[in-house]
């Protein structure tokens, strides 16, 4: 054991990891170190992987209501703190919080059925097969595009907007603003729209033109529902998430530094 006081001293950790070989080995490195509660008894979730963990961890705990700060151990860690094993209690203790709304899908299907679920990077719609999808854009209630012709489109968080949007061409959106991006994924007709910034309570509404033919899955985050007819996208009203960062390497200033990247 170290020198430094308890975890449960200062506050009381929970520490979760990804099946990585290299995400286990500080698992272990760092419950050697410091004093752990259980999970529905920690001040804070400490969550040890990439940025595909920390989406899994925040779904998987998000009854517990407890504020996570994540430390880099895979190949994407754009939510994550850099891993130091030393310091970790006062590293918790200067952490800053940061306030993420999650996007809720309805996606119904074609029996009729109807899947919701949480995104807190984004919502995306993708074609199933060799042809594009056929697919009917409207905003609360309006239609803006009677017919979309490509091979996907996605609305996207701010916390979001740096991964698979800004992969589509989308735009980066800063944190706190309260918008969201529509981003098409290489659209076909209309040939010139690149999607659009949305206030955040915006009711957006995709209607799958000819799902039989051209049959459309929607995922939140990593859930997926297969062959949809209609899918439903809005900010959560009632969910929320914190995010613990370290002050020097807080999310807002890495959303606006990925604007000057080149």
């Amino acid at each position: 054991m170290s020198d430094e006081p308890a975890a449960s001293s200062v506050r009381r950790i929970a520490f979760v990891a990804s099946k990585t070989d290299e995400a286990q080995v500080a698992l272990k490195q760092l419950r050697e170190r410091y004093a752990e509660a259980p999970l529905d008894q920690a001040d804070v979730i400490v969550a040890l992987g990439g940025d595909g963990f920390m989406l899994r961890t925040l779904h998987r705990h998000l009854a517990l209501n407890k504020p996570v700060y994540g430390m880099k151990l895979g190949t994407v860690g754009f939510l994550m703190n850099q891993f130091h094993p030393d310091g970790v209690i006062e590293r918790l203790a200067r952490a800053q919080p940061t306030t993420l709304k999650p996007l809720v899908m309805e996606a119904v299907g074609e029996s009729g059925t109807t899947a919701t679920s949480l995104a807190f990077n984004e919502v995306s719609l993708l074609r199933q097969t060799k042809q594009a999808a056929h697919i009917g854009v409207s905003l609360n209630g309006v239609v803006k595009i009677e017919e979309l012709m490509c091979d996907g489109i996605l609305v996207a968080t701010s916390a979001g907007s740096t991964a698979y949007n800004l992969s589509a061409h989308g735009p980066i959106l800063p944190l706190g603003a309260d918008v969201l991006a529509m981003t098409p994924i290489s659209p076909f007709r209309p040939r010139r729209w690149r999607g659009a910034i949305l206030r955040a309570g915006t009711v957006v509404k995709f209607e799958i033109l000819d799902p039989y033919k051209r049959p459309v899955s929607a995922t939140a985050d990593s859930n997926e529902v297969r062959d949809v007819v209609e899918v439903t996208v809005r900010e959560s009203r009632d969910t929320t998430v914190t995010l613990m960062f370290d002050p020097e390497h807080n999310l807002e200033d890495r959303i606006l530094n990925e604007q000057f990247a080149y």
